[in-house]
């Protein structure tokens, strides 16, 4: 998570991953993504389905290119490239920016896309392969990379919803399942 006090505080109630998991609540609000690049661009782009008032903060110079930049203001989305101090907020509702400067910016949400990081090392421990993003590489049945060993959820995927992980599991638990059956036949 970005080093900006606040964040952690806000963190799943003002300050969002995940449009699908977040979006509807937000809609309509005075919204923020904090990040840079081409992921921001194209997180933009999507969040502009839930809110015209929308503002990409960049916390330091652009690396959009003059393409990106034009078309989110095309889009009305505006672009902030003033470093943060803090987030205001109240209970972890975020109420304004503070920038290094003093200025401020009234923001209701903030997206705020943070890198993966397995929070558990018994996936490495086993031996399981890891991809280049930190998931669990797994094939279609869910079974890692060690014969036996399966993984499903938000350690193996972007998409990280209940449903998916339900589904994925219930996969997981069957091919297990089959496979100690056949092995024992």
């Amino acid at each position: 998570m970005p080093d900006i006090p606040g964040i952690a505080a806000c963190w799943g109630i003002s300050v969002l991953h995940c449009p699908y998991c977040h979006g509807y609540e937000v809609r309509n609000k005075i919204t923020g993504i904090l990040g840079n690049g081409e992921a921001v661009f194209d997180l933009a782009r999507l969040i502009s389905n839930w809110t015209s008032d929308l503002t990409v903060f960049t916390n330091g110079a652009s690396t959009l290119s003059a393409g990106q930049a034009e078309q989110l203001k095309k889009h009305k989305i505006k672009i902030v490239t003033k470093e943060l101090q803090m987030l205001e907020h109240s209970n972890g509702q975020v109420k304004n920016i503070i920038f290094k400067d003093g200025t401020q910016s009234a923001v209701n949400a903030i997206y705020a896309p943070v890198p993966f990081e397995q929070h558990s090392r018994i996936p490495e421990n086993l031996g399981c392969e890891l991809g280049e993003d930190g998931y669990i590489k797994i094939d279609p049945l869910q079974e890692t990379s060690v014969n036996g060993v399966f993984a499903c959820g938000d350690n193996t995927s972007r998409m990280r919803t209940v449903a998916n992980a339900v589904a994925m599991g219930t996969t997981a638990g069957m091919v297990a399942s089959k496979k100690m059956i056949l092995e024992e036949f």
